[in-house]
């Protein structure tokens, strides 16, 4: 059942998309197998938007607190919500994203950890080299434009913006027994990761903007 609403909202999101955002995708993410796609968070419409520009169905993790609503927790995690207790790692809900990888299921994470509150890409948390150390998964990068434009963060009502998604080619990171569980692992992960997310999008990446503070502080 839950397949088959996912299946109706994904037409629903796609129909949507194209009708009022002049809706593209560019590229694309492999037909089988278990990795991560994670992209840059800037509107509430990311979600749907980005899993409606892939032909898989797929599993998002999000903050637990994203959907307030009585009742509306449960129906949102039979349709892919992965609820994500933010301020800690939670290890229940990357388990969760662990299991599904390692089952050749899509899970789609935002590396910024929560939504831009200007548009430009933040720095990334850890978490999703975390997952990638555990699977040994590939991580599809994804860079959302337009989203931030159509619907930012207070408004009320969407604006008619055109929307592109583009994916890029997949990263796989080797591991060593010395590195492969080490917080410099996770670090190198989500720095690479989120330095390609900004490469699709033709914009500067937060990690490049630390570095050069660091370099002026010099």
């Amino acid at each position: 059942m839950s397949f088959a609403i996912y299946g109706i909202l994904w037409i629903l999101s796609r129909t949507i998309g194209s009708l009022c955002f002049h809706y593209r995708v560019v590229g694309g993410v492999p037909r089988t197998g278990g990795f991560i796609v994670a992209a840059n968070h800037a509107s509430y419409l990311d979600i749907p938007l980005l899993g409606c520009g892939m032909r898989r169905r797929a599993w998002y993790l999000g903050r637990s607190d994203l959907f307030p609503v009585p009742g509306m927790n449960q129906i949102l995690q039979q349709l892919g919500w992965i609820p994500l207790r933010t301020g800690r790692l939670d290890r229940d809900a990357f388990g969760k994203a662990v299991t599904l990888i390692k089952k050749g299921k899509v899970v789609v994470i935002f590396p910024e950890g929560k939504r831009s509150q200007d548009g430009q890409l933040q720095s990334p948390k850890p978490g999703i080299g975390v997952i990638v150390a555990q699977t040994g998964c590939p991580v599809v990068p994804a860079y959302l434009k337009g989203t931030y434009d159509v619907l930012p963060t207070g408004a009320t009502w969407p604006s008619f913006r055109p929307v592109t998604v583009l994916f890029g080619d997949p990263l796989t990171f080797p591991r060593s027994e010395e590195s492969g569980e080490s917080k410099q692992f996770y670090q190198e992960v989500s720095r690479t990761v989120m330095d390609r997310i900004a490469s699709l999008g033709a914009v500067e990446s937060p990690t490049q903007q630390s570095s050069a503070d660091i370099r002026k502080a010099e």
